[in-house]
């Protein structure tokens, strides 16, 4: 019997034959005190309500004491149990392992020390089965969330948030918390692109999920810190720093293909940019190629005319200006269609150097200026070229409808 899954992750799963419909994987390490007590409520509580069939996986990594002996003991005891041993340690390497040889269509995972309340799982793992969404997290920063932690936890997990909105521009509220789920399918396609083995990996995997255009539910959730965590605070954020780094690094020069991630997964209708957050992107790029622009004309003006100042600045500052554009404003990554986007741009560049170069023409032709008010006006036709760089970047170069189309 087989297990049919919708090609592009949006139907619902369609349960057939003996394959477990969901996998949850607790990932541990030296956990021999916990870990019976919080499977078997785990198991309880999928046994009460889960309409379907189901598998625990306890994701062993390299435990020294007697924690795989106690969940191979489970295995045989439980039949819904199976268990995976790794030789290295690693929560990301435990999750790989555990949800690549899985066969179910909707994968999960959950800290050992059920932090998180398992009344949470149904609406979790709810619009998976259904097809409404494509990954799922519990989020303790979520409206709605009753968290019971200490200050420090609380601001060190909140400035991580911020962190990832301010460097990635993430939208999902929560990168931490270690309640999870997935479609397999989708799994499938980003597992391979995610580099970290560790603490890193769920939010390594969240940002592609949002960059490919997935759609990412999120579930408040009550959550309460367990106070014999085994979690080295320092060394954890510092290692998520360098995650940041590497990650904004792979998605700068398109390491990941994002563009064909998005092709095969995204849903069109779940990933739009707002005209307002292109505005205001826009509006940055726009101000610092300005000051650079301004910079160049002056210091190029001093040996040469105003016109052929004007050339080589706007010109220097063109292609810079395009590609931030294409990355930031727009949100096109990778190589593909990059000449052409450069190309397209330069016309543009070349509408602004007339819209500029008329309005110096023209003042020239009324008057002798001086520097003060050659820039002035400089300052006025370069804004009205931005509008219309604005306007003609959005509708043409990289309108949504010709990047579709040119995937196809």
């Amino acid at each position: 019997m087989t297990l049919t899954l919708p090609s592009t992750g949006r139907g619902p799963v369609v349960p057939d034959g003996d394959i477990p419909v969901l996998d949850v994987v607790v990932p541990v390490y030296n956990e021999e005190n916990d870990l019976d007590r919080c499977v078997r409520r785990l198991h309880d509580a999928l046994s009460s309500w889960f309409p379907h069939r189901f598998r625990i996986t306890v994701a062993d990594n390299a435990s020294t004491d007697a924690t795989l002996a106690i969940a191979r003991g489970l295995a045989d005891e439980l039949p819904e149990v199976a268990v995976v041993h790794l030789t290295e340690k690693g929560r990301g390497r435990a999750l790989r392992a555990a949800w690549s040889a899985s066969n179910s269509p909707v994968l999960a995972y959950m800290d050992v020390d059920l932090s998180t309340d398992l009344a949470a799982l149904p609406p979790l793992v709810a619009p998976l089965l259904s097809g409404h969404s494509d990954v799922a997290i519990g989020s303790r920063l979520a409206r709605g969330a009753r968290v019971v932690r200490g200050p420090k936890r609380e601001l060190i997990s909140r400035g991580y948030n911020l962190l990832l909105r301010g460097t990635l521009a993430t939208r999902f509220s929560d990168a931490q918390c270690g309640f999870k789920a997935i479609r397999a399918d989708v799994a499938e396609r980003l597992l391979p692109h995610v580099a970290d083995t560790s603490w890193f990996f769920d939010t390594e995997l969240l940002v592609l999920a949002e960059r490919a255009g997935l759609r990412i539910h999120e579930v408040p959730v009550d959550w309460v810190d367990d106070p014999d965590s085994r979690v080295d605070i320092v060394a954890t954020a510092l290692a998520d720093l360098r995650g940041i780094a590497r990650l904004a690094r792979t998605l700068t020069t398109g390491r990941v293909p994002i563009g064909a991630l998005r092709s095969q997964l995204g849903r069109e209708a779940g990933v739009p940019t707002s005209l307002v957050r292109q505005l205001a992107s826009f509006a940055v790029v726009g101000v610092v190629s300005t000051l650079a622009y301004l910079v160049l004309f002056t210091l190029l003006r001093t040996g040469m005319g105003a016109q052929g100042a004007n050339f080589l600045a706007l010109g220097a500052t063109a292609v810079a200006n395009t590609a931030a554009n294409r990355r930031f404003t727009f949100g096109v990554r990778g190589r593909e269609r990059v000449a052409r986007h450069q190309f397209e741009g330069l016309l543009v560049f070349a509408l602004g150097l007339a819209l500029t170069s008329g309005s110096l023409a023209a003042l020239h032709s009324l008057t002798a200026p001086g520097r003060g008010l050659e820039l002035a006006v400089l300052v006025a036709a370069n804004l009205a070229a931005t509008v219309l760089r604005f306007l003609l970047l959005r509708g043409w170069v990289f309108h949504p409808g010709r990047q579709r189309g040119a995937r196809r």
